[in-house]
């Protein structure tokens, strides 16, 4: 059984173009993001036995738990809220949420592809309650998030086979069809107004827009 934990924080957003930018890898609406497959063609029979490759992986912001806040003139800036879970990301390969040791692998060398870090064992955002301190200092309509960015894609089986001496080989794919993975980066928890519009791509862009009348 999961036992939820609470996480809190302190948070200061001034109402100005400093507030930082999360930069990301696309923008909420359009086709994910998705990064190159360049797999390796050759091996060394005598080294290499089989591996497991990620391929078609595609990266999505995904807001996970969502409030609006409209903060009057005059407000005293700290508020601490619960926030209303909307969406949520778990760890998966084929479907199953069970991660083994080959799993977790295969989400190292999907690390390596799209270039930042990814949780690699059993694991869902559902496991946390969200709580958090705000210092909202300006009055404005603010939207309060907890959110990942999902790592989506498949993964081919794959043997080094021998096609001269006993260290000349070729990679030759085995699955006879790929399997599916999704994995999702640590959550970050943050705030966002209509204004300066965030980078594109990045979970406080995908927060940005579920703010009504922006």
């Amino acid at each position: 059984m999961t036992i939820a934990r609470r996480t809190r924080r302190r948070r200061t957003l001034a109402a100005s173009a400093t507030t930082a930018l999360a930069v990301g890898l696309l923008s909420l609406g359009a086709a994910p993001a998705a990064h190159a497959d360049t797999l390796p063609t050759l091996c060394n029979p005598a080294v290499d036995r089989t591996t497991t490759e990620p391929v078609n992986v595609q990266v999505t912001p995904l807001v996970t738990d969502f409030l609006i806040y409209n903060v009057a003139p005059g407000s005293t800036g700290h508020h601490s809220d619960i926030l209303t879970r909307v969406n949520s990301a778990t760890t998966t390969v084929d479907n199953k949420t069970e991660i083994t040791a080959t799993a977790s692998a295969l989400f190292l060398k999907v690390e390596v592809k799209v270039g930042f870090s990814v949780q690699k064992t059993t694991s869902s955002t559902t496991s946390t309650t969200v709580s958090d301190t705000w210092d909202l200092v300006d009055p404005g309509r603010y939207g309060l998030y907890r959110g990942t960015r999902v790592v989506t894609g498949q993964y081919v089986n794959r043997i080094c086979a021998q096609t001269g001496g006993p260290n000349t080989g070729i990679w030759v794919t085995t699955s006879p069809s790929p399997g599916t993975f999704t994995t999702y980066e640590s959550p970050e928890i943050g705030s966002v107004r209509c204004a300066p519009a965030e980078a594109a791509g990045t979970v406080r862009r995908a927060a940005q827009l579920l703010i009504s009348s922006c």
